[in-house]
């Protein structure tokens, strides 16, 4: 047999009733209440001596009731509340719309006492006068309870329908009462307000207070999983049968956990040949649940036989277990020290699904999914190891959940170690798999992490490397190693794969400029070129402001003699010579002094009419060369002369 559940509710007048003599008021019902947890030490509110109620003339009635509405208008409760005591005091009662506007706003306000009120008021309204109770508005107080979670007088308003006769359609209280009792975790309370309501159903006929079969199902669950009886799960079982409820898979499920954790063999297979018989074709939670009852009794042989039934049953594919299942199956396992039979069963099933199995859908993915999904991806990786002994062939389901946990807690290194070993027996990884642990190898600036795995893609032919070498080459910028960007285009430049452009080469010379190694930038230009990439507007922009930091303006020069010559062949095909490229080049040869240039490129903008500021290259001339002197020019170098007039006269320095 079974536990037993002490009784939910206490006894009703010791309950709801004061323990001192009963005072005609309704405050009585509050004396002491189901809300409180302790009992309360203060002295109670001394009252008169009880008189026999006295009835309420036709003016007093009509006050008190008119006070009553008002103040629900004005949500003056305290008011509302002393009117309906009065009223309810002299044997009196507000019209029905009244007195459940009044249960509805008390029990709306959520605050314990209202809720008290509330219960209060539906207990006495049970009993004095049950018609002026609205459904509507019990579910209304349930919902109330359920929100303030309390659960005792949830359970114990439905007792009292009950125990008055008060019947009520089961779906305004019974789906509420099932989520309150899942919410305390006791749906062994739920299930003995719901025989009471079955046998009341049944014997006096009442269609509307019968249960559906979540409703009965809720109630299997707690024989099943919290008193773990037999005797009671069977008497749900036969009350359903008499109410015509047919049972689904979740019935069957529940009732599957009960006799695999019981070791009731023949009743197992009394079910599957139920399940067939009311067309349950979906075995996945009756398998479920037998695991996790033969995981419960510790009896890891049945929950071998039992996933390897059920691969066999559906062919291989699919197996459809939750990960709390598979959680359940390795803490087992590992409390008893069993790696060895965690990974038997990985090669077992592994035999079964074959190599179509969609990776996430295998047990062995689900398996050491779930080590990784506790934080336990050493065991994971130790299962992979015992396979390993036994010369057993790991599929991918089996490395990909320890790569995810690696690259979640940043052992990018181990992950590429697991991705060689994965590569050299002759798996293949996918193009997400690959994008999402170089991204955390960069993050981690694991650099050569990175470039290995990026390797290993190329060799195993994955089509799509964009991605991949997107992120590597912007993480390489961002944290400042243009070198590295170098070595690592010049490595995957004539990858088909991999379309590297012009702009690729910028952001490594921009690095190499911004950093002053200027060295490096015009070895980068050179090999550019070399590899015949257009160098265009940035490219050349990059390089002259890394000229004009490092003062070489003679640089900046060569560079304006190659741009020109572009110009002259190409026009603006291969070069935008817009109104940057012509400032830059203004300022770096009037800084320079390369004043014959400096008009080669005013002619050029004037030519191409972009407009230039002149006001900047003479705030650069008179910082640079104030102190210049044309008359000594004029006997050494005429040309130079004639430069220097020229752009006096064009900046407007002569006058």
């Amino acid at each position: 047999m079974g536990k037993r559940v002490v009784s939910f509710v206490l006894p009703y007048r010791a309950l709801f009733f004061s323990s001192t003599p009963e005072t005609p008021t309704l405050y009585s019902f509050l004396q002491p209440s189901i809300f409180a947890l302790t009992k309360n030490k203060q002295q109670p509110i001394s009252e008169a001596s009880p008189k026999a109620p006295t009835c309420l003339s036709t003016s007093q009635l009509s006050t008190l009731q008119t006070t009553l509405h008002k103040s629900l208008i004005s949500s003056n409760t305290d008011e509302a509340w002393k009117s309906f005591k009065a009223l309810t005091t002299h044997q009196a009662f507000p019209p029905k719309p009244l007195t459940n506007s009044l249960l509805s706003h008390l029990s709306s306000l959520g605050d314990t006492l209202n809720l008290k009120r509330a219960f209060a008021s539906a207990l006495f309204l049970m009993e004095k006068n049950p018609l002026l109770l609205q459904h509507d508005t019990l579910h209304h107080m349930l919902l109330s309870m359920k929100g303030a979670n309390t659960a005792a007088p949830a359970f114990a308003l439905v007792r009292s329908m009950l125990r008055f006769r008060f019947f009520v359609p089961f779906h305004i209280w019974g789906p509420v009462l099932v989520e309150i009792s899942r919410d305390c975790g006791n749906l062994a309370a739920f299930l003995r307000l719901f025989e009471e309501n079955c046998r009341v159903a049944l014997e006096e006929r009442v269609e509307f207070m019968k249960p559906d079969v979540v409703a009965c199902n809720a109630a299997l669950e707690g024989c099943c999983f919290e008193l773990e009886s037999v005797s009671d799960a069977e008497r749900v079982v036969g009350t359903m049968s008499n109410l015509g409820v047919r049972p689904d898979e979740s019935s069957f499920g529940f009732l599957g956990y009960l006799y695999a954790l019981k070791g009731l063999e023949e009743k197992i297979r009394e079910l599957e040949v139920l399940m067939g018989g009311f067309g349950c074709l979906n075995k996945k939670g009756f398998y479920c649940n037998l695991i996790r009852g033969y995981v419960k009794s510790e009896n890891l042989a049945s929950v071998e036989a039992t996933i390897v039934r059920y691969l066999n049953d559906g062919g291989g594919k699919d197996w459809g277990f939750d990960v709390e299942t598979f959680c359940e199956v390795i803490k087992v396992y590992f409390q008893k020290g069993n790696v060895k039979g965690l990974a038997n069963l990985i090669v077992d099933a592994q035999k079964i699904e074959g190599s179509n199995i969609v990776i996430d859908r295998s047990i062995g993915y689900g398996i050491v999914n779930a080590c990784v999904s506790i934080g336990l991806s050493d065991k994971a990786h130790s299962i992979l190891d015992e396979m390993n002994v036994q010369g057993a062939s790991a599929g991918l389901g089996v490395y990909i959940p320890i790569l995810k946990a690696y690259c979640k807690e940043n052992r990018t290194a181990e992950a590429t170690q697991l991705v060689m070993e994965i590569s050299n027996s002759g798996l293949q990884l996918d193009v997400e798999s690959y994008d999402a642990l170089i991204e955390a190898s960069m993050c981690s600036q694991d650099f050569q992490s990175a470039f290995s795995l990026f390797r290993d893609m190329r060799e195993a032919r994955i089509p799509d490397l964009k991605g991949s070498y997107l992120t590597i080459m912007t993480g390489l910028m961002e944290k400042h190693r243009p070198e590295l960007m170098a070595a690592f285009l010049d490595e995957v430049v004539e990858d088909p794969r991999i379309d590297v452009g012009t702009h690729d080469w910028n952001s490594i010379i921009h690095a190499f400029c911004k950093a002053g190694r200027l060295e490096d930038a015009r070895r980068t230009f050179r090999r550019m070129t070399f590899l015949q990439f257009e160098p265009n507007d940035q490219t050349y922009l990059s390089m002259i402001n890394g000229y004009v930091l490092a003062e070489k303006y003679f640089l900046v020069l060569m560079l304006w003699n190659e741009v020109k010559r572009k110009l002259s062949m190409d026009g603006q095909k291969g070069i935008k010579f817009d109104q940057n490229l012509v400032d830059a080049f203004l300022y770096a040869m009037v800084k320079g002094g390369f004043f014959d240039a400096v008009m080669q490129v005013v002619e050029k903008a004037n030519e191409m009419k972009i407009f230039v500021d002149k006001w900047r290259y003479k705030q650069a001339f008179m910082e640079t060369h104030k102190k210049l002197r044309v008359a000594k020019l004029r006997r050494k170098n005429f040309r130079k002369m004639e430069a220097i007039i020229a752009f006096k006269n064009w900046a407007g320095l002569n006058a």
